[in-house]
């Protein structure tokens, strides 16, 4: 199966991660407060805690670090309690944006959604407008130039839904949530490493965004990422 072209797009956004190594851990250090209060700090017991852990380590956060907040999360200590809301709307040329945030002030929060769309071009839905058009699932991302035929043979017997060869000759593999970490750890046995592993949002379509359009699109994205309660930002637009 063959799809959009994206790979340009991912390392134009690990190169902005990289500079804000300081935000990741925030975010990070977020996802495993609000796994470990709502599935304990069992890492083998609790699977999404063991993703905001790999994510913590992919950002080298020391592990010290990461046992504390587990430890803070899942302990009486006083502290933030988050509240997970995602945010809807459209950007540029009616492409779509989802934006997750875990925030101790909702009110603050929605106000720097709705204030970033409509100052940027953009247009804030209600819910459920946008969410349709994307599909949640695990998706691992080789590089251009991993052999097609190995990743396949591995994942489909691991138990992936789907492998697609992107346009520009990155090769993307689709699963179940449920199934993303057995075949992540498939392909790692098999040598397989990929450059982004994630249980995402994945858009069923994209919006081709060229020239100005694809610069303001740029933009609005750039500052929904920068928003302190954001976790992260989902769209549709190839640009």
């Amino acid at each position: 199966m063959a799809g959009h072209s994206k790979w340009a797009n991912i390392q134009h956004r690990k190169g902005r991660q990289d500079e804000k190594r300081g935000k990741i851990w925030t975010r990070i250090i977020r996802e495993i407060t609000v796994a470990a209060r709502a599935g304990g700090g069992d890492l083998s017991a609790n699977p999404r805690l063991r993703l905001a852990v790999d994510k913590a380590k992919a950002a080298n956060m020391p592990a010290d670090r990461i046992k504390y907040n587990i430890d803070k999360a899942t302990g009486n200590a006083e502290g933030l309690t988050y509240e997970e809301i995602r945010y809807e709307g459209y950007g540029i040329g009616g492409a779509a944006i989802m934006i997750d945030t875990m925030t101790d002030n909702r009110v603050r929060t929605v106000a720097e959604v709705r204030h970033a769309f409509s100052k940027h071009g953009g247009n804030m839905g209600t819910e459920g407008s946008v969410v349709f058009q994307f599909k949640h699932c695990g998706q691992l991302i080789f590089a251009p130039g991993t052999s097609e035929d190995k990743v396949m043979e591995v994942a489909l017997e691991a138990g992936a839904e789907d492998v697609v060869t992107d346009d520009d000759g990155a090769v993307e593999v689709l699963t179940a949530p449920a199934d993303f970490e057995a075949v992540k750890n498939a392909l790692e046995a098999a040598g397989l490493v990929p450059e982004v592993a994630s249980v995402t949002m994945r858009p069923e379509n994209t919006i081709e965004l060229t020239g100005e359009d694809a610069a303001k699109m740029q933009k609005l994205l750039d500052v929904l990422e920068d928003l302190d309660d954001t976790q992260e930002v989902y769209h549709n637009a190839a640009l």
